[in-house]
Formats: structure tokens, sequence, C-alpha cells
């Protein structure tokens, strides 16, 4: 069982996702330059909304290389000592989860833990106190033994954690999600921009500072795709916290969207379309190749319809070359109710409660 999320989200002039020259994020696809947003952006975006913890009922985990500062400020609360606490921890840590630096306050790596993991492990260091440091291992062992497998934390259930130095506590992710790309080709545009001293003498002409960023302006498809059976398993079996976990997930992808320079352009723009689909096994279907064929504005028309239609189109295809044995439920939802839609037109729905109500009751009881 697979539940998988389609959009077409146009954005005003924006840079919602940086690179490592401070300019939008592209790519190269179908021979032409796309504006893209990351994977990683879109699933921070998600898990971080207000609304995903909200709808599941659970806090989100904490991604963190200050396991020792946040152990040890547990500890200390609950009546240890600080010199002891850190003892102690200095000799589980690199035991339980990675390696310090050499000054024994972080991690390595990033570490990715649920509340209720880090309770068992305070609960569990003050259980054991009497025989630690020098048990340290041992209590490591049992505790990655412990959280081997499962979490439960709905956003770590999702996205998965992997740790090099311990595979063990390794978690497959159970959602997958694609680099969100335009449907179109893009330039990047540069804004150039300059700041007024407010207490400048006035016999002094010119800004207090010059600068430039870039932006573009882009109509994104985006692509995920939740498997059913690797939630259930990450989650221990909680089939009621799985169906929250994925209503959760479909209203923080509508709602989240990336913070990158949001003062500077407050590109706040819901998606045009919204394709959820819930298929019994069978390949995925990412619509991506869609756009292949960048798409091109027509008079009066701008770019938001012509990759409704587009998008709408390539579904068909599928549909009639691959069939759908394996759907069980589509469910479409138009923002404009003049987007042109006839593949897609039989599962249109009329809000946003109605198509996450057709993905959720589409899931096993």
């Amino acid at each position: 069982m697979f539940i998988e999320v389609h959009a077409i989200q146009n954005f005003a002039p924006a840079n919602l996702n940086r690179d490592d020259t401070n300019n939008p994020k592209d790519c190269q696809f179908g021979g032409v330059r796309r504006a893209r947003i990351s994977s990683q952006c879109i699933k921070r975006a998600i898990r971080t909304s207000p609304i995903f913890a909200e709808t599941t009922g659970v806090d989100v985990g904490t991604r963190t290389r200050w396991l020792v500062d946040l152990l040890r400020q547990r500890l200390v609360d609950a009546g240890k000592l600080a010199e002891e606490a850190t003892e102690v921890l200095t000799a589980f840590v690199p035991k339980f989860a990675s390696k310090l630096d050499r000054n024994s306050e972080r991690t390595a790596v990033l570490l990715y833990l649920s509340h209720t993991e880090v309770d068992s492990i305070v609960q569990a260091l003050l259980d054991n106190w009497q025989n630690l440091p020098g048990e340290a291992d041992k209590l490591a062992k049992t505790l990655v033994k412990a959280h081997k497998g499962q979490t439960s934390a709905p956003d770590i259930a999702l996205f998965g954690r992997m740790l090099a130095e311990k595979p063990e506590l390794g978690l497959d992710a159970a959602c997958q999600v694609a680099h969100a790309i335009s449907t179109h080709r893009v330039t990047m545009e540069m804004d150039f921009f300059t700041a007024v001293d407010d207490l400048s003498p006035e016999d002094t002409a010119g800004a207090g500072m010059m600068g430039f960023t870039g932006f573009d302006s882009a109509c994104f498809y985006r692509y995920a795709r939740i498997d059913w059976g690797q939630l259930l398993k990450n989650l221990n079996d909680n089939a009621d916290l799985a169906r929250r976990t994925v209503e959760g997930f479909l209203r923080a992808a509508v709602a989240a969207v990336p913070s990158g320079k949001q003062t500077s352009f407050a590109a706040n723009n819901p998606p045009s379309l919204l394709l959820a689909v819930v298929r019994q096994d069978g390949m995925g279907w990412s619509l991506a190749n869609a756009f292949e064929r960048p798409v091109r504005p027509r008079r009066d028309s701008g770019l938001v319809a012509p990759s409704v239609e587009v998008l709408d189109a390539y579904w068909g295809r599928l549909c009639q070359v691959y069939g759908t044995d394996t759907l069980v439920c589509t469910a479409a939802l138009a923002l404009d109710p003049d987007l042109p839609l006839e593949s897609l037109k039989a599962a249109q729905v009329e809000n946003l409660e109605a198509w996450v109500k057709a993905v959720t009751e589409g899931l096993p009881a």
C-alpha cells in the first residue's frame, strides 16, 4: 500500500532554497535550466510545520549534535551533579550513538531522536547510575537493542535516519520526497538593493550599504510517496498513529512553504493543484516526465493552467498504458475551478478536507 502526493505550486519571485553561492537552487531537466527546491528543504518545512505535530498529536523528533548537553541538563534536573553527569555521558554517548569531538561536547554527526527515546535514555541512566560510567558500554547496547527498528516520532518514521557508527539505530525512511522542479525553463534574476543610514550626515551622499541577491519565479511540480507498510513497521505497528502521520503529512505538505528569504519576498503561495493517490502495490508514478518538454505560457494563460493540462494528460496516458487495477482511490483538488482537468475530472473533490478524507479512508482499517 502506497500513498502518492503530487502538486502544482506557483511561487511569486523568491529565493526559497539557496545553494552555496546564495542563489536559488536549479538543475538541468529536459535539456533546459529549471528552478529547484531540494527534497531536504521540503522535508524540513513539512516536519517543522505546526500543523504536522498538531495533527499527529506527537512532538517531532530532535536532530542535534548537542546530545551530551541535552542529557546533562535532564540529569542535573533529576538531582545529579553536572561534573558526574559529564563523566558518565562522555563514556556513554560514544558507545550508544557517536564519538564526540575533541571537547567532548558535541557528537561527530547529527543525531535524530524522538522525545520518548530521550526520556528512556535519561531514565535508564538514572536507574543504573551506581554502575556508571563503568558499565556504560553494557547499558548502551541494551538501549540500542530496545530502540532498534522503531520510533515513536512520526517525522523520524517518515524520513528515516542513518548512523554509520551505529547502523542498528538506522531506520529506513517510509517516505520518498522528490526535488521540486519548475515545469518550465527558468532564468535567474538579480535584485540590486541599497540600505539608507538613518543617522548619516546631510552632506554625505550615497547608501549606507549596497548588495544584490538572486531570485526567480517558477511554477513547481512536487512529488512524494509514502510506503504504508514501512510506516507501520517504523511506528511499531501503531496503526492509529500511522494514519495520523499520513494525515499530518498531507496537511503539512500543503501548508508548509520553505522559509528561505521569506522576509524579503513573502512568497506564501498555496498549491494550485493537489493530486493524491492510494495504490495497492505496483510501481510508483512520478509525473515529472509530463514536463520533460518544458511548458510554455500561452496568451492570457500564464504557466499554471498549461502545467495542469500537461499533468492531467500525462496521468491519462499512464492509466491507459499501465492500467488502474492497483489504484484504490484518486483525489484531485483544483484551486481554480477553470483549470483544464479531463482525465482527473471524475476524481475532483471540493475542498482540502474532502481531499484529506479521501486519502485516509482509502487506507486499511
